[in-house]
């Protein structure tokens, strides 16, 4: 079924108190919100809702799928009551949202925390703040870590599980891997990962600040997420692919730097050892701080326009003009020997030529 972005945006905007009340559900007010009495430590308000014992929230799509075990689909009904449509032949469609569905969610993130701090070494504070927001999350049934995509709207399109014993890996089921896991900061720079592990490494790396810029994971070397992404993000002027130090890499960074439209910048950053998280897992023997192999800078640029410059006369110094030969050819000037054919130009030069080798005085 295919849902308009407007219908997509009704839905976001439903007033999850009155949608919980008509679905017979019992609230009790606390304060300016309302407190779930089948959920307690969950309190919903306007379109908004939060659970704090998981420390993690969202809008009324988000909730219809997380505690009502929906599809995207059917939670766009749900709160709108409309009737999907099949999509129109011209709009592309590269991976059905029917068939897209996150994985049921463990009653607490336990498992995946320790996983990404203790065998990951990725800073708590990184961690929970994309724990915070449901980008990451615990899978139920096998307790998987989960990294969410989500399109522009918020609405999550791809999913990627990663066991947290073993080496496990697998994208959800109808994931659409333009819109990979992500950050999107407001700044003009863009830096592009190969996983949301190497993404998670970098930021604890260099953590001053990080959220002003925007950081993308590609699910391997790919460049659907990359395009889609400045496609979204018009404000970006400058790519950092930070891929790994390896043939695979090297070979996807200059493939993507070719891809990547024309008046952006792409630079390069080499971790010193084979990815990000293995450069975070040394990171106490770093004793510089230097996480960087090489930085590759201009693996493309932005077209120059050549500018004359100008100035004021007001703004040109006063300097005393020393005389080759005054008050006609002065030192370190351009001077223009002009005249017809025949005058004598050659053999005027000549002469100052002579002149100047044999120290004699010029003739007026």
């Amino acid at each position: 079924m295919y849902y308009t972005q407007e219908q997509i945006d009704r839905a976001n905007q439903a007033d999850l108190v009155s949608f919980l009340q008509g679905q017979g559900e019992q609230l009790t007010r606390a304060g300016n919100e309302y407190r779930w009495k089948r959920h307690d430590s969950l309190t919903v308000r306007g379109n908004k809702w939060y659970r704090h014992s998981q420390s993690k929230g969202g809008g009324p799509v988000d909730f219809v799928m997380e505690f009502f075990g929906k599809s995207f689909t059917e939670a766009v009904e749900l709160l709108t009551g409309e009737k999907g449509a099949a999509p129109p032949p011209d709009r592309p469609s590269p991976a059905p949202l029917s068939d897209f569905r996150l994985p049921p969610r463990s009653t607490d993130n336990r498992i995946a925390r320790n996983y990404l701090t203790a065998a990951r070494r990725i800073d708590e504070d990184v961690t929970g703040f994309f724990f915070s927001t449901g980008d990451i999350y615990e899978e139920a049934a096998h307790h998987n870590a989960v990294f969410v995509g989500r399109d522009e709207s918020g609405i999550p399109r791809y999913a990627h599980q990663r066991g947290t014993a073993g080496s496990f890996r697998l994208d959800v089921k109808g994931s659409d891997k333009a819109f990979n896991f992500c950050y999107r900061g407001e700044g003009e720079r863009l830096f592009v990962f190969e996983a949301p592990i190497d993404l998670l490494s970098f930021l604890c790396l260099f953590k001053k600040g990080w959220q002003k810029q925007s950081y993308l994971s590609l699910g391997g070397v790919g460049e659907k997420a990359l395009l889609r992404f400045l496609s979204d993000r018009p404000n970006i002027k400058t790519v950092y692919l930070c891929l790994d130090s390896d043939n695979a890499g090297n070979d996807a960074c200059s493939r993507l730097a070719e891809l990547v439209p024309e008046g952006l910048t792409v630079h390069r950053l080499l971790p010193l050892y084979k990815d990000w998280n293995e450069v975070l897992q040394h990171r106490a023997e770093i004793t510089d701080g230097k996480y960087l192999r090489e930085a590759i800078y201009g693996l493309k640029e932005p077209t120059q326009e050549e500018t004359v410059e100008i100035i004021r006369m007001s703004e040109v110094d006063t300097q005393t003009v020393e005389w080759l030969w005054e008050p006609y050819i002065p030192f370190g000037k351009v001077t223009i020997v002009q005249g017809n054919p025949g005058e004598g130009k050659t053999t005027f030069a000549l002469r100052l030529a002579a002149a100047c080798t044999t120290g004699e005085r010029c003739r007026e």
